[in-house]
């Protein structure tokens, strides 16, 4: 059964949202003379990489990562290609029949994943798109951008559909060599207490 890795590296000097802070890794102790093992430290943003938002990024009454329920990150889900949409990927880009009864829906946005510099132009979702996998009883949604809502949003608009239907998001998946279709999703937020976001390992596993 083939399994592809759709997580970004963690890496010192990886693209960050701007004005956040560079991901920093440390070595507290090292193999030698007096040492028997390696020790490392990582401080790193929340959102860095690829990540699962908690409600509580956008909603201060919202669970944080440590109080999610993890059923919605594990399960079928369909890859989505949104290539063609600008700006913002809205209802007519998207072929609805092939999400027909799906929980789980992950958009593809890029030809190639900007793995070494910051894009402020992602293509986001359009609330719209939002509002119907909601009334569809899709569980979570993903993206291969940075975020749901474009990066100048003050309104949060996708975030706040996401909200209303109390649906779940993974942001910066890499997606670049996934074929098109059905698959299964395990990407597992960390048990972090009061964290408004956490990274996650991400991988789609075929099915059958």
């Amino acid at each position: 059964m083939r399994v592809w890795d759709i997580s970004q590296t963690l890496r010192p000097g990886m693209p960050m949202w701007p004005g956040e802070p560079e991901l920093v890794v440390r070595r507290n102790a090292m193999i030698g003379e007096q040492c028997p093992v390696n020790v490392g430290a990582i401080e790193t943003p929340l959102h860095a990489g690829t990540h699962a938002d908690s409600p509580f990024h956008y909603d201060d009454r919202g669970l944080a990562s440590a109080d999610l329920d993890l059923d919605p990150y594990i399960g079928p889900c369909v890859v989505v290609d949104a290539r063609h949409a600008r700006q913002r990927v809205e209802a007519d880009d998207v072929d609805w029949s092939a999400l027909a009864g799906a929980e789980r829906v992950i958009f593809r946005t890029y030809d190639r994943f900007p793995a070494d510099r910051w894009n402020s132009d992602f293509t986001a979702i359009a609330p719209a798109v939002i509002a119907r996998l909601r009334e569809a009883e899709v569980r979570l949604v993903g993206t291969d951008a940075p975020s749901l809502d474009p990066e100048q949003s003050k309104t949060m608009d996708a975030h706040r559909e996401v909200q209303t239907g109390d649906m779940r998001i993974l942001e910066g998946l890499v997606l670049d060599d996934v074929p098109f279709g059905r698959y299964e999703l395990i990407a597992l937020p960390l048990k972090i207490a009061g964290a408004d976001a956490s990274p996650v390992r991400a991988i789609l596993r075929e099915i059958g």
